[in-house]
């Protein structure tokens, strides 16, 4: 199957060793990986703004660039939610165009999802040493139904222990511009989070998200934290983790 990747904007410019975990496990897969060069931004930042013109323009973008292929995946529960719940409400009132973005939206899945629903992959191409707890991420989790998907994966890996935390499932408090206008409640949020990761004893805390990666580690270093590991299930399921 012909699959494109959707990359997202955080993922290309702060840690693209994300997206190229990515690729490797939908190769794994047996799927043909298409990765658009013009891409660019799903209009979540200035949907959120309510610049629906911004985001309109953003979301023909994506729709012109991954029309033509079988799936989308994305490596992010913010940006897959941004294109399956929010764009139909972008093109509600053009007919002309709510069709073909319908169809986009139905064809489009975040990774492990896809990994595990429609690729069925069976196979991971690495291993783990190490105890992880996992991070539910706030879109991924409530607009994409990603809970499940990411464990029944990790689970695979040889040599990984999964200790859950308390409240694995609450924000951490980025909720992007969310964190820049309420810095002192998603700093409060973030801390409580980062207590959770200390008190479950792993070694590493593994997420869907880049955005709550960023946001969770600068707290968890700013609290003196130097040693345990923030990482996207991409990398882990990958074996594409950076060794520092």
């Amino acid at each position: 199957m012909r699959v494109g990747l959707f990359v997202t904007c955080l993922v290309d410019l702060v840690r693209p060793r994300i997206g190229f975990a990515a690729l490797k496990l939908l190769e794994a897969a047996g799927c043909e990986v298409v990765v658009p060069s013009a891409q660019t931004c799903c209009g979540q930042p200035a949907y959120n703004s309510g610049d629906r013109v911004s985001a309109r323009a953003l979301a023909r973008k994506v729709l012109e660039e991954f029309e033509g292929l079988e799936y989308v995946v994305v490596p992010s529960g913010s940006c897959g939610g941004m294109i399956r719940a929010h764009f139909p409400d972008l093109f509600r009132d053009t007919p002309a165009e709510r069709e073909r973005i319908r169809k986009l939206c139905e064809r489009t899945y975040e990774l492990t999802d896809f990994l595990v629903n429609v690729a069925k992959l069976k196979t991971l191409p690495a291993s783990f040493a190490g105890t992880i707890t996992y991070h539910d991420s706030c879109s991924g989790l409530r607009e994409l139904g990603v809970k499940a998907q990411p464990r029944a994966l990790l689970a695979r890996l040889p040599g990984i222990a999964l200790r859950e935390m308390e409240e694995a499932e609450t924000c951490c408090g980025f909720g992007g511009a969310f964190a820049v206008k309420f810095g002192d409640i998603a700093t409060h949020i973030a801390e409580r989070k980062c207590a959770n990761i200390a008190a479950s004893g792993a070694g590493a805390v593994v997420l869907g998200d880049l955005g709550c990666m960023l946001h969770i580690e600068g707290r968890l270093r700013r609290r003196g934290d130097l040693t345990t590991k923030v990482l996207h299930i991409a990398e882990v399921l990958a074996g594409e983790q950076h060794p520092s």
